[in-house]
């Protein structure tokens, strides 16, 4: 699985009703669910990943289970992309990536 391929099968769950009902149940006092962004994104934060993964460089992408958080947050910067849906993701990517292997 590359990284596009995982950004892509976040995309049909972009503003999904039932995933919008699930995390408005488990939002915290503020509102948020960001633990909730992978099983159904926003559109917003689908269009922030696209960003994301859309500056990062070949070698990034090939190796992105392998940032570190320093490298992350300056993609994020670059993409002007929340820092924290930028880790999120990376951090998704590399559990799944890991349970292919495994």
């Amino acid at each position: 699985m590359t990284l596009d391929d995982y950004l892509k099968s976040l995309e049909r769950f972009a503003d999904d009703a039932y995933g919008r009902r699930m995390r408005a149940q488990f939002a915290t006092t503020d509102g948020k669910s960001e633990l909730a962004m992978l099983a159904s994104p926003t559109r917003d934060e689908y269009e922030q990943l696209c960003r994301f993964v859309g500056i990062m460089t070949a070698d990034e992408k090939s190796h992105a289970e392998r940032l570190t958080d320093e490298q992350v947050a300056r993609i994020a910067e670059e993409a002007k992309v929340d820092p924290a849906i930028a880790a999120i993701f990376i951090n998704g990517f590399a559990i799944a990536k890991s349970k292919i292997k495994n």
